[in-house]
């Protein structure tokens, strides 16, 4: 090693002490296969980090504060006063120019607890069964056993693709309602995935399988425009040529769908299911009522 840095021994010794004081854990073993490793410590040492690695960190930490993870706020906003201290002077001034220039709206979701995340993680590393109780959409809570594959954020929510085992059965549960720590199980051997992208697998599942209408309707513009004012939780898009997007999403109710389509201001047409074809018909002659004659055909008002 002093070779190679071009330095003497006692160099190379005093420089591994200043690293060790300094946090960083190095284990050192003798003889002629011996030298210095780096191991893992109790305490996160000094990190030794680029321009942008600095700034892409104190941006990240910035966005993290209004995240859905609980108490992973307060926790970011001190990592990120200490790393504000330690910039470099060149840094300091386009971060802050960075930092005054984005903001990020608070989440309205639910908020999951960070240990949860944690132990599903191990256990998705790990490959063993979780049990944890689940509270429904409904209410309906109950006690469940399945085999974690994935965690997927799709920005606002966590969710957990799973294989549930009562119910011999993939199955996509929201983290924010899981409500007990999930206790690891037996060993399990890993399965096909439903899907190759388990991304696009989840958000299928949250914007369409769970609800009584498959709805698809053509919107009349791009879907660059469309997806900034559908979000992925809401609806999947899919570029339908020219300036159209084809919109699918799960519906409970015609009339939510109804409302959403008509205040995105956009032309667009139902493809399916046929019982929203006939509901908007139903609104188009409703809404026709409503506006009365005269102010259908452009003529005044009566006075």
């Amino acid at each position: 090693m002093a070779k190679r840095m071009g330095v003497t021994e006692r160099t190379v010794r005093r420089d591994i002490d200043k690293l060790r004081n300094l946090g960083y854990p190095i284990h050192a073993s003798p003889g002629i296969a011996g030298g210095y490793q780096l191991g893992a410590g109790a305490q996160l040492p000094p990190l030794l980090l680029d321009d942008n690695e600095a700034l892409a960190v104190a941006l990240g930490l910035n966005s993290v504060a209004a995240g859905p993870v609980a108490g992973i706020g307060e926790a970011s906003v001190r990592a990120l006063a200490k790393l504000e201290q330690v910039l470099p002077a060149r840094l300091r001034p386009k971060f802050a120019m960075l930092k005054a220039a984005v903001t990020t709206l608070p989440s309205n979701a639910a908020s999951v607890d960070p240990q949860q995340l944690t132990v599903v993680s191990a256990a998705i590393a790990d490959k063993r069964q979780l049990s944890f109780d689940y509270v429904k959409a409904d209410g309906d809570a109950g006690r469940r056993l399945v085999e974690p594959y994935r965690l997927v954020d799709t920005g606002r929510r966590w969710y957990l693709v799973a294989w549930d085992v009562d119910r011999e059965d993939w199955r996509t549960f929201r983290a924010d309602r899981i409500a007990s720590l999930p206790a690891e199980r037996k060993k399990y051997v890993p399965r096909p995935l439903p899907a190759k992208d388990l991304a696009d697998y989840v958000q299928r599942s949250v914007t369409r399988s769970p609800y009584r209408y498959d709805v698809v309707v053509r919107l009349h513009a791009p879907i660059a425009e469309v997806a900034a004012v559908v979000g992925p939780q809401l609806a999947s898009l899919s570029d339908d040529g020219g300036n159209a997007t084809l919109l699918r999403a799960g519906w409970d109710s015609l009339a939510q769908p109804a409302a959403h389509l008509a205040a995105l201001d956009m032309d667009f047409e139902i493809i399916s299911p046929e019982e929203f074809k006939e509901y908007a018909r139903t609104m188009a002659g409703r809404l026709e009522k409503a506006a009365g004659k005269h102010a259908l055909q452009g003529d005044a008002p009566p006075q």
